[in-house]
Formats: C-alpha cells, structure tokens, sequence
C-alpha cells in the first residue's frame, strides 16, 4: 500500500475509505463497511450520474464494486505474502435499479496458493438481490 506504512491485515473500512479518496470508487461513492480476511461489505447510493442511458444503474458500476471488494478481501487474506489481481469478473444483472442504497458482500469460495476465488452479491435496501459476480484474483507472491 503506497499510501501507508501499514500492511493489509491492517485495512480498516475507514482506513480504506481515506485510500480510495480521488480513485474511481470515491467517484461512484463506495463506502467500505466491514474488512475482513472472510468478508468485506462495501455501500453506495444510486444516483443519475450512475445510471446508463435507459436511465437505471450502468451495470459497470456493479462490476467495479466487485471486483473492488473481492480483490480487498483476497489482499486481506494473502496479506504481506504479496499481492493479488484480478483475473477474470464475471457479473450478472438480476434487477434493474432507479433509486436507493445499494450493499455488496463479497465472501470467498476458494482460497488457494495461486488463485482465489470469491463471490459478491448485491442487495438493495429490501434485501433483494440485484446483481451477483465473481471475480478470480491471482496470487503474485514476493
């Protein structure tokens, strides 16, 4: 992490939230809320500078906000061994959204020596799921 001395184990949702400043995710309004090794949740609010023509969330969005969490997680886990990529993000459209405050979850499905795998799944404030992805991330050690 450029931006501090401190090693991924250390990752706070705060913490992150500070990093991200004037990164993409800061533009589209990510939240981190919770950072652990077998969870991070992040949170944003649907607005129309997110939306696609059609006038609902543009679904990159959703894969930003995915990969974005489950490559935390995935440095979180593999910590001060090296660091992670993303390999491949795989995203499904489930529920068109106009409005509201949307929460991902990302939780892993495999965690390997040189891959992991993990799984994000995107709730609106009724719980409902509108979108879900995964995304593989590949283990570079130092």
């Amino acid at each position: 992490m450029s931006e501090t001395s401190q090693s991924m184990a250390d990752l706070t949702p705060e913490l992150m939230n500070k990093i991200g400043e004037g990164t993409f995710t800061d533009l589209i309004g990510l939240r981190f809320t919770e950072i652990t090794p077998d969870r991070v949740r992040g949170e944003w609010d649907v607005h129309p500078q997110l939306f696609q023509p059609a006038g609902i969330q543009n679904g990159g969005v959703y894969c930003t906000v995915i990969e974005t969490l489950a490559s935390v997680g995935g440095g979180v886990w593999f910590g001060d061994r090296g660091q992670v990529v993303g390999v491949n993000n795989n995203t499904d459209f489930l529920r068109a959204v106009r409005e509201g405050l949307l929460t991902a979850e990302a939780t892993p499905i495999h965690r390997g020596r040189s891959q992991q795998l993990w799984v994000v799944v995107v709730t609106d404030a009724e719980g409902r799921t509108v979108a879900r992805g995964q995304v593989r991330l590949q283990n570079l050690a130092v």
